[in-house]
């Protein structure tokens, strides 16, 4: 049975889904927007009710033309809010993808972003916000977690 009072006005709280998308060197693939500071992993927010790892398939296809099967949690980081609302932000294990695959970057008034690159691990501190090469240093060192939908596993 469900009680309508846990309806009523359900907590503010986006969801980011990120994807960790290596090439064979180990590079991390990272995108640059134009409206921050630094790059990041590509990925963005969850739309209500949508799954998780659809949503960081869906912003991976759009920003970087990568279309990837994601089905591993790598990390979970909760970030209070700031200039958004709280979220917490799941980073999904892309896997290693050839040295050679052509990223397709939107243009810039469509997408919000610079460009994409494959950047060495330990240049990640010198490209990314603290807090952003952090999430993806821990996302690099984690074994990970089956990503579950009403207690299966996501196809």
């Amino acid at each position: 049975m469900r009680d309508p009072r846990l309806l009523a006005k359900p907590p503010v709280c986006r969801l980011g889904c990120l994807v960790l998308v290596r090439n064979q060197c180990g590079d991390v693939l990272l995108v640059d927007p134009d409206y921050m500071d630094g790059l990041i992993l590509p990925g963005g927010a969850a739309r209500p009710n949508e799954p998780p790892h659809l949503a960081a398939a869906r912003h991976l296809r759009a920003e970087t033309g990568l279309n990837l099967r994601l089905t591993e949690v790598i990390a979970v980081d909760f970030t209070p809010a700031d200039r958004y609302l709280e979220r917490l932000n799941l980073v999904f294990d892309g896997g290693t993808v050839p040295d050679h695959v052509r990223l397709t970057v939107p243009p810039q008034h469509k997408s919000g972003l610079l460009g994409a690159r494959f950047v060495p691990t330990h240049e990640l501190p010198h490209h990314m916000a603290p807090a952003q090469a952090a999430r993806a240093a821990e996302a690099l060192a984690n074994r990970s977690l089956p990503v579950l939908l009403h207690g299966q596993r996501a196809a």
